[in-house]
C-alpha cells in the first residue's frame, strides 16, 4: 500500500523488456530484496539491491498497461516505499495496481499551478468524479473536472518542481490508477444483478 506521496525521482539506470535498474538515494533507505517500491505509480519487488540503485523485474502484463516499456536509461521516475503501519497517510490510498494509462491533451499555466487535461478511455473515466481522487504515475492527485472522454487536474509548484508532472508535454503518457473502492462497488453491484 502506498499514499501517492512521491519520496524521490529516481533515475533509470539500464531498462530492458523485462528488467529495470533505478538509481535512488532516498527509496534505497531502509529497502531490502521482496520489499514493494512504486515506480512511476506501478507496484514492483525489488529483487536486487546494489550501492546506489535497486532492480526490479517487469511482467509482461505490467508492459501492457503501463508506460514503463518505453523508460529507457537517463529517464526519471517516480519513486516511493511501502507505508508501514503508523505512517502518516498523506495523499490516498494507492496500491500501485495500474489499470491504463491516460494521455496529456492540454496544458494550461493558472498563476503559479498548472491545470493538466489528459484523454481516457470509457473503462478509467468510469471512475472519476470531480473532486475524487487518482494516481498519474503515483501521484496522488484531485480531479478538479471531468466530462466524457477527459479530466483535469491541477498542479501546484512544489508538485510541478519536485515531480516529472511538472515537465510532461502534450501527448505523453502517464500511468493511472482509479479509486479501489468505487471498483470495488461497482463490481459488487454487478455481481447483485447476475443470475
Amino acid at each position: 500500500m502506498f499514499s501517492g506521496i512521491v519520496e524521490e525521482v529516481g533515475k533509470v539506470a539500464d531498462a530492458s523488456p523485462t528488467h529495470l535498474v533505478i538509481q535512488a538515494k532516498v527509496a534505497l533507505e531502509g529497502t531490502r530484496v521482496g520489499d514493494s517500491i512504486c515506480v512511476n505509480g506501478a507496484c514492483l519487488t525489488v529483487v536486487d539491491i546494489l550501492a546506489d540503485s535497486m532492480s526490479m523485474d517487469v511482467t509482461p502484463e505490467t508492459l501492457r498497461r503501463t508506460n514503463l516499456g518505453g523508460l529507457k536509461q537517463g529517464d526519471p521516475v517516480h519513486l516511493e516505499r511501502a507505508l508501514a503501519l503508523g505512517d502518516r497517510m498523506g495523499g490516498h490510498m494507492v496500491q500501485g495496481h495500474i489499470e491504463s494509462t491516460v494521455t496529456v491533451r492540454s496544458i494550461t499555466p493558472e498563476g503559479e499551478s498548472l491545470v493538466l487535461e489528459f484523454e481516457a478511455s470509457p473503462e478509467v473515466m468510469r471512475y472519476i468524479v470531480p473532486k475524487g481522487f487518482v494516481a498519474l504515475d503515483g501521484i496522488s492527485m484531485t480531479v478538479v473536472t471531468c466530462e466524457l472522454s477527459w479530466f483535469t487536474v491541477s498542479v501546484i509548484p512544489y508538485t510541478k518542481d519536485f515531480t516529472v508532472l511538472g515537465s510532461r508535454r502534450v501527448g505523453d503518457r502517464v500511468n493511472i490508477e482509479t479509486d479501489v473502492i468505487a471498483r470495488y462497488v461497482e463490481r459488487l453491484l454487478d455481481s447483485r444483478t447476475q443470475p
